[in-house]
């Protein structure tokens, strides 16, 4: 096969890849992450560059203007080489840092009340470190190196646990006594099944360490966990590169299931995230991989099964099954993860197709299992998880909510990063607006917070309707509302306040989509509550998770139909509830036990059979719905 030279600007990145190769697949190979929102099908026109010069082959222009095309600009996903060339892929193509939850922003609203359940579940790491030292051998004790350590070992551990070893261990055991002279640190596991040692070496009194992992279908956070302390010593996060395959869960899986190396490559691609991660936190502590003895991974179903390279064809397809709910840990070797090579890596279990371990570990951490209170646990996203219940029972439901609320399907829809508006103020009379960008810089786009915020400010400001129409007639008689060819818009920032060249604009179509995706959330609410036979003001708590969720304001949520009316106080923000329940699984093995039974014990409703799901969601397209009872203290404002 003909190989020909790919330069990429302004990086001045040169590689080498087949003819036929896209530019999309050649930039990923370069170390080049372009946003492609759509998995590559050419309709998102979200990877578009410029071919500045060389041969190139484009079998699809999407909504490219002939003006563009002249320019040489190019959807990289449908544009394949032919030759040498020279590419350069602008900014706002670029797939760059989020801002992602690390901290709570909403910590003022958490409640005083939340009992410390690592206390509750009791300390139990599920991997550990001990010190030992062994007898030396003799002519007359002459007892094999294992059966000298783990002698020893269960000697020092006072417990009649199995005790096993790997053979990757066991293979330089012999030289490791004698190096260590008999004195050791033994680093194990410590399950409920018995204990497998991961790693021998001389004795020392460095802590041993384990991580929590949120595997989001947007972002990624690792946490670096003391299991002798408990303390979290360090914490990073970024955008997950399997980005570069598809905003949403379904592009992912089309793109894995086109062939093997589609799966091994979308695999890799959020294998290498997470190893980047704990690269970086290993330098900043100055720690290597071998102290590192053990993972928590929380994910969604589709996540967790592309994490460990399971095939998720099926979860898309009726009657929507996964491979696995519960998954066996595996090691670090296996997956290629930078821990102790037989570090365990633990899966959160999940409890159906679209109600992943990142739920059931949001749940654990919420503690709603043990309450008596009935408590509303929503985690809003592409999709809407969503849990209702108490101890005595937990019902769950998944709702589609698209990619709006993470910048996708929006005209200057962006996620969370610097340039992205979060926050809208509009004057109701002059229709002058306020805005707070991320970075507090001049803006580029708007992520999901300030999308919420601003449905809210164009509807109080009387620019849209109820039903999200455009009121070109508003008394202000604003420059800021205007007609287009195809649109009706209200300009946010003129371009002369904006980071780029044009005006940033939120148009009637932005609104439309903003309004179906609040509504299906609501909607999934409303199903889960006629389920069982509850109403709104029965609900005791509503705890939002997510990078999302934590920057959402309530009142401006409650305004467009996103969130039930109740008082604020009932809200709680729990953060990264995802990765909490990871850290607290990882420091207690009866919180883990209580995961799994937690996953078996949450009902799973179906939205897709019956119409009540549908007919929630059609009333649910109005702002703030059909049935203005239903939100009095928006009511008024009509």
């Amino acid at each position: 096969m003909e190989k020909y030279q790919v330069k990429f600007m302004p990086d001045q990145q040169v590689i080498e890849v087949e003819k036929g190769t896209s530019l999309l697949k050649a930039a990923s190979q370069a170390g080049i992450f372009i946003k492609s929102s759509c998995g590559g099908k050419g309709t998102c026109g979200a990877c578009k560059v410029t071919v500045i010069s060389g041969e190139a082959k484009s079998e699809r222009t999407g909504n490219l203007s002939p003006e563009q095309l002249s320019r040489g600009v190019r959807l990289s996903c449908h544009t394949f080489v032919e030759g040498d060339l020279t590419v350069e892929v602008p900014p706002e193509s670029r797939l760059q840092a989020h801002q992602v939850l690390l901290e709570n922003a909403n910590a003022a609203l958490l409640t005083e009340t939340s009992k410390d359940l690592l206390t509750y579940y009791g300390y139990h790491p599920l991997a550990r470190k001990v010190n030992i030292r062994c007898s030396e051998p003799t002519l007359t004790d002459n007892a094999g190196d294992w059966a000298r350590l783990s002698l020893e070992l269960k000697r020092v551990l006072q417990s009649d646990k199995p005790l096993t070893i790997p053979l990757s261990v066991l293979q330089t055991l012999p030289e490791t006594l004698r190096q260590a002279h008999w004195d050791l640190s033994v680093i194990l596991t410590d399950l409920e099944l018995g204990y497998t040692v991961l790693h021998v070496e001389p004795a020392n009194d460095r802590p041993c360490y384990g991580l929590a992992i949120d595997v989001g279908t947007t972002t990624v956070v690792v946490y670096l966990v003391d299991l002798d302390s408990g303390e979290i010593v360090d914490k990073q996060g970024s955008y997950n590169k399997q980005a570069q395959f598809g905003d949403d869960v379904i592009s992912r899986i089309v793109y894995a299931v086109d062939s093997k190396e589609n799966m091994a490559e979308i695999q890799k691609a959020v294998v290498d995230t997470v190893n980047a991660l704990i690269d970086g936190i290993l330098e900043r502590q100055s720690l290597t991989s071998q102290d590192i003895a053990s993972a928590v991974i929380a994910g969604n179903t589709t996540m967790s099964q592309l994490f460990l390279g399971i095939n998720p064809r099926y979860i898309r397809l009726e009657p929507y099954i996964p491979t696995v709910n519960s998954t066996p840990a595996v090691s670090a070797r296996e997956i290629g993860l930078r821990l102790l090579p037989e570090a365990l890596i633990h899966t959160y279990p999940s409890v159906a197709s679209y109600v992943g371990g990142d739920i059931v570990s949001g749940a654990l951490a919420t503690d709603m299992a043990n309450s008596d209170e009935i408590i509303l646990f929503i985690d809003i996203g592409t999709n809407g998880e969503i849990v209702l219940g108490n101890k005595d029972w937990l019902v769950s439901c998944a709702c589609s909510a698209g990619p709006c609320f993470e910048g996708g399907g929006i005209l200057f829809g962006m996620r969370a990063m610097p340039g992205a508006i979060e926050r809208v103020d509009i004057d109701p009379e002059s229709l002058d607006v306020k805005l707070k960008v991320v970075g507090k810089i001049a803006p580029v786009g708007i992520c999901g917070s300030g999308l919420v915020d601003c449905l809210a400010k164009l509807r109080k400001a009387g620019i849209i309707d109820r039903a999200g129409n455009f009121q070109l007639e508003h008394p202000s008689q604003s420059a800021r509302i205007r007609a287009t060819e195809d649109d009706k818009e209200f300009v946010l920032a003129w371009a002369h306040q904006a980071g780029g060249d044009k005006d940033i604009v939120i148009s009637e179509n932005d609104v439309k989509n903003l309004i179906r995706a609040k509504g299906a959330i609501y909607a999934g609410i409303r199903s889960l509550l006629q389920t069982v036979a509850l109403e709104i003001d029965m609900i005791e708590r509503i705890v939002i998770g997510g990078g999302f969720g934590n920057y959402l304001n309530v009142h401006d949520s409650v305004e467009i139909g996103l969130l039930p009316d109740l008082p604020q106080e009932k809200f709680e923000f729990i953060g990264n509830s995802s990765v909490k329940g990871a850290r607290l699984a990882l420091l207690s093995q009866k919180a883990w036990n209580e995961a799994a039974d937690l996953a078996r014990k949450m009902t799973y409703i179906e939205l897709s059979i019956g119409t009540t799901f549908m007919d929630e969601f059609v009333s649910a397209l109005f702002l703030p719905h059909t049935d203005l009872s239903l939100f009095p203290s928006v009511e008024g404002t009509f």
